[in-house]
């Protein structure tokens, strides 16, 4: 017994010399329901951590001394919430949190300045806080495949968003702050309740090159119509012919407006 609990030590003593030799904490498939104070412990060591298809229910308030951590990836598990803490990781650029069960975001959520990739698809969100406005350095935002019925007027303000994917919501209408968006590329926004968009999107956007607008009651026809629509689908097929050029694969419906006839 004592020879296998050494072995089991020594192994456990070699893993964390690792973590904090290189910064990464794998811990993919571990079987985990709750965080492992070995990590917690390590504090600024940190800079990923990755407890991808666990069993956790909740984020402990003690992440917060993880402050140079710059990737969470916590995606196929059971979170239900948060921690309001959330906001002292200053250092974190990406945060992976699909496939949870999270119904709400805290509005410290705003303080992550650094944050540039937020997912938190297949979750039960009704709605995003008005401080993801704050978020200026974010770049990919996928709140796909959950609850929302809109989007907060201050998602104009997250000046450097380039995707922005919210299909398979309930969405209504879009806030008319979208057109600010002018590094903005590509907008998903498959199946949703969407039977207009703002009418200065195309025109304000310039560095648009996809709209996905599929399972929507919005017409070809008010799609085409919108001003900017000639710059837009030129900027479309640009993008569609150099990716021909270089001898890339695209689907058939890579070359359609996104829209349903």
């Amino acid at each position: 017994m004592g020879c296998c609990e050494s072995k089991s030590a020594e192994l456990k003593a070699g893993r964390i010399s690792r973590w904090r030799s290189t910064g990464i904490v794998a811990l993919r498939d571990a079987k985990l329901k709750t965080f492992p104070d070995e990590v917690l412990n390590l504090e600024k060591t940190v800079r990923t951590l990755d407890l991808t298809h666990n069993k956790l229910v909740e984020v402990p308030m003690e992440i917060s001394k993880l402050i140079n951590m710059q990737r969470l990836l916590l995606a196929d598990n059971l979170i239900e919430r948060l921690p309001v803490n959330l906001g002292k990781l200053q250092s974190l650029k990406v945060m992976m949190l699909d496939g949870n069960r999270v119904s709400s975001l805290p509005d410290e959520l705003g303080q992550l300045v650094r944050l540039e990739q937020l997912s938190i698809l297949g979750n039960t969100l009704t709605c995003l806080p008005e401080t993801i406005g704050s978020l200026r350095s974010l770049v990919l935002l996928n709140v796909s495949n959950n609850k929302l019925k809109s989007l907060p007027e201050s998602i104009g303000s997250c000046y450097s968003l380039e995707e922005l994917q919210a299909n398979d919501n309930v969405i209504e209408d879009l806030p008319a702050s979208i057109c600010n968006l002018i590094h903005l590329k590509s907008l998903c926004l498959n199946n949703n309740n969407l039977s207009q968009i703002p009418g200065n999107l195309l025109k304000d956007c310039k560095a648009l090159q996809n709209i996905s607008l599929h399972n929507n009651p919005i017409s070809m026809d008010q799609f085409q119509q919108m001003e900017g629509f000639q710059q837009f689908e030129a900027r479309r097929r640009k993008k569609f012919d150099k990716q021909i050029d270089s001898n890339v694969m695209i689907s058939s419906k890579g070359l359609d407006e996104g829209v349903d006839l």
